[in-house]
């Protein structure tokens, strides 16, 4: 087990890529600390998860939630070793179109909340010599004119991993990043099919939109955030690493032979 007896939080963890992480840790080994906004949803999530998860419902739109999530950690478990900044904001509109509200939406929970998630959960993570991982996006490089206001949070936690990564590792405490591309969540299916596509739309597209046949899976970026929590990737720090199928400059997919 690559993560025995170490206890994680992992927010928005109650569906999609927060949720399979969760599953993935508890798998191996470690007590889970879930954290989400839907209680019903958080509910179900931890009984399929089994004893070793227990869940926080906290709203990141407010300050107080970093120290609520701490607390219901070291309440249930008695220690920190890692933590994953999954929960997000998603969407957003063109310059023409953003308002002021929605953007500091965005930044509070994509990018504030994270930061002082960090901040609560720093003593506890000295101590265990723990791992933080954000979850960010290639949207952070750039991103689509319709996201701007998400890119711009993605973009601001890929700079705060690295600055965190640079002045803490002599604390031992480790900060890195994966940025996912295209994942087949439940609200991906969901929104394509809200904004016009047809059911089961996945399983039309072709090899120009996922080069390897088939959309990413929330449980195979799990798997790539196992290593990153677990001790195998001592001592790396500082790492933004690309969860994609497409090179991530450029975005011109090779014609088929």
């Amino acid at each position: 087990m690559r993560l025995k007896d170490k206890v994680i939080i992992v927010t928005g963890g109650t569906s999609g890529i927060g949720a399979a992480i969760a599953a993935a840790a508890v798998r191996e080994g470690a007590k889970v600390l879930v954290h989400g906004i839907n209680e019903d949803e958080g509910n179900a999530t931890v009984k399929q998860l089994g004893p070793n998860a227990v869940l926080c419902i906290a709203d990141l739109m407010q300050d107080s939630a970093p120290e609520i999530i701490v607390k219901a950690a070291l309440n249930a478990f008695g220690k920190i070793d890692g933590l994953v900044n999954n929960a997000a904001i998603f969407g957003g509109t063109k310059i023409s179109e953003q308002d002021i509200e929605h953007f500091r939406a965005m930044i509070q929970v994509n990018l504030t909340a994270p930061l002082f998630l960090i901040k609560a959960a720093f003593e506890e993570l000295k101590k265990s010599g723990g791992s933080v991982l954000n979850i960010g996006s290639i949207n952070a490089y750039a991103g689509e004119s319709k996201l701007l206001a998400y890119s711009i949070s993605k973009g601001g936690m890929q700079t705060m991993t690295r600055n965190l990564a640079n002045a803490n590792g002599v604390n031992g405490v480790r900060v890195n990043q994966i940025n996912p591309g295209w994942v087949l969540t439940q609200r991906e299916e969901r929104d394509k099919i809200a904004d016009g596509a047809k059911p089961g739309w996945p399983k039309t597209l072709s090899r120009t939109d996922i080069p390897s046949g088939a959309m990413t899976t929330p449980e195979a970026i799990a798997e790539g955030a196992i290593y990153w929590l677990g001790d195998e990737s001592k001592p790396f720090t500082g790492s933004v690493v690309e969860l994609e199928q497409f090179s991530i400059i450029g975005r011109n997919p090779e014609k088929l032979g």
